[in-house]
């Protein structure tokens, strides 16, 4: 435990993205623009309410809106972050001097994977005092804030072992960086507009009494549509009564995704390290 706190390939990483006022900077200005949308939402639906109140249902859907730019935020951040750790490593001639080091391989990839994820970490948590204002109002439990900030850190965590992948397996960073957007948007806006397809499909099963499993299943791995219903669970009900049965979407979220991770980061550490072929000579 001492050894992993004590991570210098962490520690160091952590004291260069930390170190500029620019990080800080940046914070500010992102919480800034939520505030602003946030008081922006709140006068313009009391400029429409002929009353002139705030109700929990209008304050759950502001909510609604910070959760879905949150999510926007990390979905887009995050392949920046991590799809060039290793290969910039590379084109800088830095990974020999590092592999050479008493830190192992998979020290070396979760330490790279931590540090890239601790900024964006920083921004989303940073956030947590702008969701007071919505509990001013209501409409809003504590568990659904809490479930939705686990959301982020999860989804950090699935595109970010696609990113450290990526930039372990593919030489060029840009090409890697690019790789790591194109799977992070397949997963969330791809599958998307698959699970909507099918869904025109499944209404015709459905008014032929038959089952149709397919849109839940894509639904499942969806991440904004998982994330939407944290608080309409309406849609996912929906789904699982086109699939004919009541399976919880959320043991197929996780089972996948989760696999998922265990399965990049152990290839990545399984290919950090260059295969060297020695040549057998024969004996004089």
């Amino acid at each position: 435990m001492k050894s992993a706190l004590l991570n210098p390939v962490l520690n160091k990483e952590i004291r260069l993205r930390f170190r500029s006022v620019k990080s800080f900077i940046g914070i500010a200005f992102y919480l800034l623009i939520l505030g602003v949308i946030s008081l922006g939402f709140i006068g313009l639906t009391l400029s429409f309410d002929s009353m002139g109140t705030f109700q929990p249902d209008e304050s759950r859907g502001m909510f609604l809106v910070i959760g879905m730019l949150q999510l926007a935020l990390v979905i887009f951040i995050t392949p920046g972050l991590t799809g060039g750790v290793i290969s910039s490593e590379r084109e800088r001639q830095t990974l020999p001097i590092l592999l050479t080091t008493a830190q192992s391989s998979g020290s070396i990839i979760l330490s790279k994977l931590a540090s890239s994820l601790s900024y964006l970490l920083l921004i989303v948590f940073a956030s947590a005092p702008l969701y007071m204002i919505i509990f001013l109002y209501g409409g809003i439990s504590p568990s659904s804030v809490l479930a939705s900030f686990g959301l982020y850190a999860f989804t950090m965590l699935v595109i970010g072992s696609f990113g450290v992948l990526m930039s372990t397996l593919i030489r060029k960073t840009i090409i890697a960086v690019v790789t790591t957007y194109s799977i992070a948007f397949f997963i969330t806006g791809g599958i998307a507009v698959i699970t909507m397809m099918l869904l025109s499909f499944g209404y015709n099963f459905q008014s032929h009494g038959q089952d149709y499993i397919w849109p839940f299943l894509f639904a499942s791995v969806n991440i904004p549509i998982m994330f939407f219903s944290l608080f309409e669970e309406s849609i996912m009900v929906q789904l699982q009564e086109m699939a004919g049965f009541s399976f919880s979407p959320w043991i197929i979220f996780f089972i996948v995704y989760g696999t998922t991770i265990a399965l990049s980061l152990t290839l990545a550490i399984r290919k950090l390290r260059p295969k060297i072929k020695t040549k057998a000579y024969p004996k004089a």
